[in-house]
């Protein structure tokens, strides 16, 4: 299987299941691991950290893009970075089934973006199934939240702190809480 093809069939949702995406996942985990363990083994300067995003994500990010390592992923190649993002120390991407962080947008530490979920029924838990993250512009949150599969938060929303995204948020909502609900709106 060819990166190009694991993206498509993970935007139809369905479960990543079978012996060739598995062992697709598994070769692409052990190079995010290689990585990753370069970039937060070691002090670099914020030109090689980009260097070592840019390999881990397959694609250049931009220069405006900071990062406080350490930095943890388990797949790398489907993360999508906009300009003028910082991302906090000891965040973890979950990305096989794709997180977008669009322009300004401003992580906290800790933040963990979840976009795999295992099946319901007992018998269909080893399977899972992926679903895009989607922060639009100038979205902010807060240390130790958890965002989960298939969210997408609007401009300029903030997550508060400690809370669990499961469902979209709305342009310009203030959300906190374990499950995050909407707490105002920014005027």
């Amino acid at each position: 299987m060819e990166l190009k093809e694991f993206l498509a069939y993970v935007e139809t949702r369905k479960a990543l299941c079978g012996e060739e995406i598995h062992r697709f996942m598994d070769e692409m985990s052990c190079e995010a691991r290689r990585i990753t363990f370069e970039l937060n083994g070691a002090y670099h300067n914020p030109d090689e950290v980009r260097r070592l995003l840019s390999e881990l994500f397959g694609r250049q990010v931009d220069s405006s893009f900071r990062v406080f390592p350490p930095f943890y992923t388990d797949f790398g190649k489907n993360i999508k970075i906009g300009k003028n993002v910082f991302v906090n120390a000891c965040c973890h991407f979950q990305d096989h089934g794709g997180v977008e962080l669009g322009d300004g947008c401003q992580i906290g530490h800790n933040v963990v973006f979840a976009t795999l979920n295992h099946g319901m029924k007992p018998e269909d838990r080893m399977n899972t199934y992926p679903a895009p993250i989607v922060l639009k512009k100038n979205v902010w949150v807060g240390s130790n939240s958890t965002i989960l599969s298939g969210v997408t938060i609007g401009e300029n929303a903030i997550v508060g702190a400690g809370s669990v995204v499961t469902k979209d948020v709305p342009d310009n909502a203030v959300v906190g809480g374990a499950p995050a609900k909407i707490l105002k709106y920014i005027e």
